[in-house]
């Protein structure tokens, strides 16, 4: 960050959103239920994206309760009932492009333009399995999917005066490597492996995607060790005794998933957040703390893979 941005940015730093446009993916738990809560509490209109219609009307439900109860002590009705109307759902299965076309065309329905589109939703390390299309799930879900949907909104992000995206990516872009000969797992399968190479494509895409279209602000966040349900996922679906313990013994150096939104809520929203920017915590090593610029993988940083990245994912993509 320069030496304009606050030391400790809170969301009690991010600036208005009223009149904006949000579409938040995975915003029914964890890192996505925390960025949607703070952005319609700056006066966003939010579209809860999940993966089914039933997750997305819970979190609509719980965020409106929860706009209730501060309202009640004291400004009635009226602005409860505006936090209804900015609080829309829609149905994206990440793991199916078909699904993804559809809550494209939907969102275009709605909208005509799209202001912030954050691609937080992903999944951590389980066994190898496969998306609707035959990708492999890591992949075809952190990557795939979220590119598929950023091109498909990119005329309606376009249409906005300031448009952003952020891709949510973590600190296992770092060993990720992006294995154009084997992107599926499908001669061998490491799911750390995979879920590395996922999280790197992610980074990989933000920065092709400001090369591409310098109109809108690209940038990628990463959350650091934030508590969510993508731990206790990982652990059911592997039965990694192993991983619970360690988990465990790392306890105390978690952070919770609202202090783990700062950094794709200030890649969002800061005006201090540069095009092509990476943003994480500020503590141990990137695991913890307040939101500042941080090094991205050396590889996101390539011209030339993330041309590849971008020329392969449509390929895939257009193999409905």
């Amino acid at each position: 960050m320069n030496s304009t941005t606050p030391m400790r940015w809170t969301l009690a730093d991010m600036p208005d959103q009223s009149g904006r446009i949000a579409l938040v993916t995975g915003a029914n738990s964890g890192l996505g239920l925390e960025s949607a809560r703070a952005l319609v509490s700056k006066g966003a209109t939010v579209v809860l994206a999940c993966r089914t219609l039933v997750k997305a009307e819970q979190a609509r439900a719980q965020l409106l309760s929860e706009t209730r109860s501060v309202e009640s002590s004291g400004h009635g009705g009226a602005a409860v009932d505006r936090s209804e109307a900015r609080l829309e759902v829609l149905e994206l299965d990440l793991a199916d492009l078909g699904s993804v076309r559809q809550a494209a065309e939907q969102l275009a329905a709605r909208h005509s333009r799209l202001d912030l589109l954050l691609n937080n939703a992903g999944v951590m390390a389980p066994p190898r399995t496969l998306t609707r299309q035959g990708f492999e799930l890591q992949f075809g879900v952190n990557h795939l999917g979220h590119f598929d949907l950023t091109q498909r909104l990119l005329p309606q992000l376009l249409a906005s005066a300031s448009p952003r995206v952020v891709q949510v990516t973590s600190g296992a872009q770092y060993f990720g490597q992006l294995d154009f000969d084997d992107l599926q797992g499908e001669r061998r399968y490491d799911r750390w492996k995979a879920y590395g190479q996922s999280k790197l494509a992610n980074v990989v895409l933000a920065q092709e995607l400001q090369r591409r279209y310098p109109q809108l602000r690209s940038a990628a966040a990463h959350p650091g060790l934030a508590r969510t349900n993508l731990q206790p996922t990982s652990v059911a679906a592997n039965g990694s005794r192993v991983e619970r313990l360690a988990y465990q013994l790392m306890g105390p150096l978690f952070q919770s998933a609202a202090q783990g939104a700062l950094p794709q809520l200030f890649a969002l929203t800061a005006p201090e957040a540069q095009p092509g920017g990476h943003y994480g915590p500020s503590e141990l090593g990137g695991m913890k703390g307040w939101p500042k610029a941080v090094p991205m993988a050396k590889a996101a940083l390539d011209p030339a893979q993330g041309a590849r990245l971008w020329q392969v994912s449509e390929g895939l993509c257009d193999q409905r």
